[in-house]
């Protein structure tokens, strides 16, 4: 505790707004770190399952993606699916819609990131510059010897400054890096499961069309008495 306050001593007044800074993408990244660990060790494995489901049985299919609400892909797939009788051209569209919508929540925080890997070093920089402020400020010719301590702790102050906004700016790029990963990664998730409910979703409904038109036309007597309209 006592080399930190000498630590925020030295480095002068930007280590406080360094502190804010380092707490708060610390809070992010410890967030997105139970965020990202969680979705990407269950999510393809009961995306999985629901696909299988929705093969046999839609409904049962749907009540899954409710019971699993918490993953983005279901979010999505309940987005669409909730649009009743729509053709496969209108249901992509849904999906396409609902993806865009989900997006804005893999993202998240990134805008902060991104503030925080910007503003850290230039914060360093500045302390860097009020240090040498200080020193050159201290350096009269007359009388260096009794100004030493300033002239020293304002070199301290900018060094100090310095490393500190480097260490706050790599720290929290190196994280912002590997959320940004992850949200490919799962774009790409997103795109082929929802490619493959496309698929389902399009064998089911013409499946339906179908079954419509055979119980509309049983014996196939329409389509004689048509023709015979037709050629006479």
């Amino acid at each position: 505790m006592e080399n930190l306050e000498k630590l925020f001593s030295a480095g002068g007044i930007v280590m406080w707004p360094l502190l804010a800074f380092s707490l708060v993408s610390l809070a992010l990244i410890i967030e997105r770190l139970v965020f990202w660990t969680r979705l990407n060790r269950r999510q393809r494995k009961v995306m999985q399952g629901i696909l299988r489901l929705y093969r046999e049985s839609p409904a049962e299919a749907y009540t899954r993606l409710r019971q699993s609400a918490d993953l983005p892909l279901a979010r999505i797939f309940l987005e669409a699916l909730e649009i009743k009788g729509a053709s496969p051209k209108q249901f992509h569209l849904a999906l396409a819609s609902a993806m865009q919508a989900e997006l804005p929540n893999l993202r998240r925080f990134n805008t902060m990131f991104a503030t925080v890997v910007s503003v850290s070093p230039l914060l360093g920089l500045l302390g860097t510059i009020l240090g040498l402020i200080t020193s050159f400020e201290a350096l009269q010719l007359s009388n260096i010897s009794e100004n030493a301590d300033v002239v020293t702790g304002g070199i301290s102050e900018a060094l100090v400054s310095t490393a500190a906004g480097l260490v706050v700016g790599i720290g929290t790029l190196l994280f912002a890096n590997l959320f940004r990963g992850f949200y490919k990664r799962q774009v790409a998730f997103i795109q082929e499961y929802g490619g493959q409910l496309e698929i389902l979703y399009e064998v089911h409904y013409e499946n339906g069309q179908a079954a419509i038109a055979d119980a509309a036309n049983p014996s196939g007597q329409g389509d004689v008495a048509e023709g015979s309209y037709v050629r006479s």
